[in-house]
């Protein structure tokens, strides 16, 4: 590291602040409004014994926008390797590090999910320091179901690829985001017309910038309108609606899977493992089977 750590069972005062005890802090900073960093985040940043960063440049940016003269390392998926036993040692020895990104929440398509895993192994309390997040940006404004979504990443850059991991994820009973960059956006949204059909999806670009944008339309209307007005500019959060459970019933033998945990299960206990495995309406379900047992000459005895 650029600069060893003195063991220590507190960090030190900052201009009167409150010292943070021991431990690793992954601190959420703004994926564009600096004004929504949190009063915690600044505190934590500004009395830590080091600032981790995938760049120190934008790091450094973010600490003199509210005065903080914090020391500054680098930490990233390049150097994580070669790092991260230095800094375990410095946390064990009772240093205060606060984790960062360049934007956002520190493990969502960032580094450190292996610096946390190795200081929770060792012992080390890792505290959570909440806030700006893209994912949950795009999401509360995008319109689209949020009850349950898979988080993907980014795609890959290649389009054969990219169709196979979008049709490994067509299937999921959930609202699919992703992030992608501005040079891409037309190719993955053809791609994603492709493969998942018209679905109805929201392009989120530069979310609590000045230029922030939301865009809502099916696959193919998003992509007719990328085709026309050009790529965009800016960085991308992609939300792609659920698939209509009406087009899976088609695909699925619902009498046959039923039947078959029917013959193992009470009829409240088989809808449910039917309802878990296709995600159809549990009511569609539950008349079904109550069907299936009528045919048999039986009753219900599992109730609702």
């Amino acid at each position: 590291m650029a600069r060893p750590s003195t063991p220590k069972t507190a960090s030190t005062d900052m201009a009167g602040k409150r010292a943070l005890a021991p431990g690793l802090y992954v601190v959420a900073t703004p994926i564009g409004n600096l004004d929504d960093l949190s009063p915690r985040a600044r505190q934590v940043l500004g009395s830590a014994d080091r600032v981790l960063a995938e760049d120190t440049r934008v790091a450094r940016r973010l600490l003199q926008s509210f005065g903080a003269t914090t020391y500054l390392d680098i930490y990233n998926d390049h150097n994580g390797a070669k790092v991260r036993p230095g800094l375990i040692a410095a946390l064990q020895g009772g240093a205060a590090l606060a984790l960062t990104s360049d934007a956002g929440t520190p493990l969502m398509s960032d580094p450190g999910y292996k610096l946390v895993d190795a200081a929770r192994q060792a012992g080390v309390a890792v505290h959570a320091v909440p806030g700006p997040s893209a994912v949950v940006t795009a999401l509360s404004v995008a319109g689209l179901p949020s009850d349950r979504f898979l988080f993907a990443g980014f795609l890959p850059p290649k389009s054969a690829a990219r169709r196979t991991v979008l049709q490994e994820l067509g299937a999921v009973q959930a609202t699919l985001v992703f992030y992608e960059t501005a040079n891409r956006l037309q190719a993955v949204l053809a791609d994603m017309s492709l493969v998942l059909g018209p679905r109805q999806a929201a392009v989120a670009r530069e979310l609590t910038k000045m230029f922030e944008e939301v865009r809502r339309g099916t696959l193919p209307e998003l992509v007719s309108h990328y085709q026309e007005a050009g790529q965009p500019k800016g960085e991308i959060v992609l939300v792609i609606g659920p698939p209509d459970r009406r087009d899976l019933a088609d695909d699925v033998d619902l009498d046959a899977l039923l039947r078959d945990q029917l013959s193992r299960l009470r009829t409240r206990d088989a809808v449910d493992a039917v309802v878990a495995e296709t995600g159809l309406p549990r009511r569609d379900v539950y008349r079904r089977a109550l069907a299936l047992g009528s045919d048999k000459g039986g009753s219900d005895k599992g109730g609702t």
